[in-house]
């Protein structure tokens, strides 16, 4: 029993490593997805938008709240594209125009393939999610994204 206590510690102390680091390379912030007329979703954010960030992305994380994601963002609208090397969790990736509007998802991305997924048209924005979030909360093409940046003072 004792065992399976110290076990269950030393897993949330890696869970919050994760967070920690995730918190320390990047900024934060809060996401709303409008999946219908009458359905928004809240999502917490990491937010990626040096070369550097969008590098790194998700890659060696281990777990993520259903209520959270990483969130892309690029200086122009342009054919992006995204593979899952190094990430451990699958993942859903939204495909997001300039206006907000989503472009396109990839749905239960392979987690560690190689394979890219790339955007249909010129996108501004890639949201990753869990896998199974966009479907079970009905985000698909229909949908738009507004985001703010958490203050630096929080």
């Amino acid at each position: 029993m004792r065992g399976l206590a110290l076990l269950l510690v030393l897993l949330a102390g890696n869970a919050l490593a994760a967070d920690d680091e995730l918190d320390a390379r990047f900024d934060k912030g809060m996401l709303i997805v409008h999946a219908s007329e009458f359905a928004c979703h809240r999502f917490d954010m990491h937010i990626a938008e040096s070369d550097e960030q969008r590098a790194r992305g998700l890659m060696f994380v281990r777990s993520l709240p259903d209520t959270a994601g990483m969130l892309f963002i690029y200086e122009i609208d342009m054919y992006l594209s995204i593979w899952m090397k190094n990430t451990f969790i699958p993942l859903d990736i939204l495909f997001i125009r300039s206006d907000g509007t989503v472009s396109s998802i990839t749905y239960d991305a392979e987690p560690q393939s190689l394979k890219s997924m790339v955007a249909l048209e010129p996108v501004r924005y890639v949201l990753e999610l869990n896998a199974g979030v966009a479907e079970s909360l009905s985000i698909d093409q229909y949908s738009r994204i507004e985001w703010v940046r958490n203050d630096a003072d929080e």
